[in-house]
């Protein structure tokens, strides 16, 4: 049992692997007998829902109303979701989180530091980010064959100055890691980084 709950999220451009590792990862902790969900952004509540449907239309939305679905999405996450699990000491696993708007959003226009200011008001700091790296090309070429959807989010030009902006973030508790990697062995490097905080947190 832990003393609290833990929140660990997967980053990375779409095709970089994060719902695949996510899937690994709960898998594993749930084989230990650990207390774990997963959960991804956009949700599958109201706004997430809207998000996806709008994707659908490069046009139908201007970089500031994205991140106000994207926002109105994540405070129902939060409310309804992570702040829940994690008050009852479970691990969160979660596909996206504000970095990806910092990222996304950030890469439209919108000033960064603004849109990381305006997530951490309200949403649990990460114990872990997890972000995974490849490039804007590698990217598509794998999710070429994916329904035609989230098209606002698939040009190559866009998805590399994305790319930039994840590479950027640093802290003690973000980890870079190559997407490239046999997805075996790198879901071994992020649950070995995972023990080690659930030791430490123990």
């Amino acid at each position: 049992m832990l003393k609290k709950g833990m929140l660990i999220v997967l980053e990375g451009i779409d095709g970089a692997g994060k719902s695949t590792q996510a899937r690994l990862l709960l898998k594993k902790l749930r084989r230990l007998g650990v207390r774990a969900v997963c959960f991804r952004e956009p949700s599958r509540g109201k706004w997430g829902r809207e998000i996806k449907k709008r994707a659908l239309d490069p046009e139908s939305l201007t970089p500031e109303e994205e991140l106000v679905l994207f926002q109105k999405d994540r405070e129902e996450n939060v409310k309804k979701n992570l702040k829940p699990a994690l008050k009852n000491k479970k691990i969160v696993v979660l596909d996206r989180y504000y970095f990806s708007t910092i990222a996304y959003q950030g890469s439209k226009g919108i000033n960064p530091a603004k849109i990381r200011i305006m997530n951490e008001r309200f949403a649990p700091r990460p114990d872990l980010v997890f972000i995974l790296d490849i490039g804007a090309k590698r990217g598509l070429e794998r999710i070429q064959d994916r329904r035609k959807k989230d098209r606002l989010f698939e040009r190559e030009d866009y998805l590399a100055r994305v790319s930039q902006i994840f590479r950027s973030f640093r802290g003690r508790n973000i980890i870079h890691l190559s997407g490239l990697e046999d997805k075996g062995e790198l879901s071994k490097k992020i649950f070995k980084y995972t023990l080690q905080l659930i030791q430490e947190m123990k």
